[in-house]
């Protein structure tokens, strides 16, 4: 062999043990062999009268499925539910999205729904992020906080949504471009064991609601894509390109909820209205106002609990720069 094939060899092995180094060390190799899942089980839920209601309290009231998986419109205070569409799945129209993202009909229709779908195949995509056929799910759906829900409460969930009325409405699948289809695969995380909920105070069982209600996702500022951690829970996502519309701060610090009480949490969460100022239904209090005195009460326990950030988000102002959350809000200038 001569010396040039010689140091060609070599140069490729160690080419091959560098980026081999560099794929372990940063993204893993998830992207490449699959999300990581379970083998399907037979199990089926027993659709008992206490499931279906529970199930409906926490599909309509709490984790709001109905809400991103019924196709919406305009309304004189944002985006509405078509009436008679529940459930029936809806193309996200998401401005600077790598591809189309689509919330599929999770009706029990046989052709266009989850009719076919075994009961654990439809655990298997609420709680650990795997479709039907073995892909990995957009983690829009929010499947990293639906893998805490309890074995009971998810045996509810899918009781009652098998109980929908069957609506035939034909989507396309979410196509999601090179390289962040890949990437999502290392979300996925199988749930392998007991789930059970802690709902022995009122802060830990406020806790489970609010993660199960996925409150950080909208009231956590992103920062290159990924909620900011020094900033969770306060405030700063924009849902209108114009500013206009920004998830409020409500950690318990005064530039969020530090001066709410608990009768005026529950008020705000069942109309919709801080004093006379109306919320855009972009924050659906529509289900959450659903919750009984209790939860919510509960929430507004957990939520006192959080480290206080210092964030003031005021919609009511001109969109100005915000340093800290690097968005434009009312407001923005004064942090």
């Amino acid at each position: 062999m001569s010396k040039f094939v010689k140091g060609l060899a070599i140069g490729v092995f160690v080419l091959v043990i560098l980026a081999v180094a560099g794929i372990s060390a940063t993204i893993g190799w998830r992207p490449f062999i699959g999300p990581r899942s379970r083998a399907l089980t037979d199990r089926k839920f027993e659709a008992t009268p206490e499931r279906l209601k529970r199930g409906a309290y926490l599909v309509e009231h709490v984790a709001g499925c109905t809400y991103c998986h019924t196709p919406q419109e305009e309304g004189p205070n944002g985006p509405e539910l078509v009436r008679g569409k529940k459930g029936s799945g809806q193309v996200f129209p998401i401005p600077g999205l790598p591809g189309t993202l689509v919330a599929p009909n999770i009706t029990p229709d046989r052709e266009t729904g989850i009719g076919n779908f075994t009961d654990d195949q439809v655990a298997r995509a609420i709680r650990e992020g795997i479709s039907q056929d073995g892909q990995t799910l957009f983690p829009m759906m929010p499947y990293a906080h639906y893998r805490r829900m309890s074995d009971e409460d998810l045996a509810s969930v899918v009781v009652y949504i098998r109980a929908l009325p069957p609506i035939r409405n034909a989507l396309p699948r979410t196509d999601i471009h090179f390289p962040v289809k890949y990437l999502v695969r290392r979300v996925p995380q199988p749930v392998t064991e007991t789930v059970q909920a802690d709902l022995s105070t009122p802060v830990s069982r406020g806790e489970y609601l609010v993660n199960l209600s996925v409150c950080s996702e909208c009231h956590t500022p992103r920062k290159q894509g990924r909620p900011n951690a020094t900033m969770k829970f306060g405030g700063g996502q924009s849902f209108d390109p114009s500013g206009k519309i920004v998830s409020p701060n409500i950690t318990p610090d005064a530039t969020g909820i530090g001066n709410y009480t608990e009768d005026m949490f529950v008020k705000v969460m069942r109309t919709g209205y801080v004093g006379k100022r109306q919320l855009s239904t972009v924050m659906p209090w529509q289900f959450y106002g659903g919750q009984t005195d209790e939860d919510l009460k509960a929430m507004y326990a957990y939520l006192r609990t959080l480290p206080p950030v210092s964030h003031r988000v005021d919609n009511t102002q001109p969109p100005t720069a915000c340093k800290k959350c690097a968005e434009k809000h009312g407001a923005g200038e004064s942090n």
